[in-house]
């Protein structure tokens, strides 16, 4: 299941995103962050969590740096 998730974010990635300007707040991109939450944390947490950054990337919010928490958790990891 982990496989297949990836890869349609992969093919996102390659298909899909470079025919928008780049928008994204975050550091790693949505994008990124959902792969890399999807292997550290399996397919269910790592899905939530990947939809949950995607849901906090707005207009209204500063963006910066927000890598993958070693636990799972929904709210941005604060490191600095």
């Amino acid at each position: 299941m982990k496989k297949v998730l990836i890869t349609g974010i992969k093919g996102y990635q390659k298909g899909i995103s470079p025919l928008f300007p780049p928008t994204c707040r975050y550091y790693p991109t949505c994008s990124s962050y959902a792969i890399e939450a999807i292997e550290r944390h399996g397919a269910l947490k790592g899905t939530v969590m990947g939809t949950a950054r995607i849901l906090r990337c707005h207009p209204f919010v500063k963006g910066g740096f927000d890598p993958v928490p070693d636990k799972f958790t929904l709210k941005r990891n604060q490191t600095k």
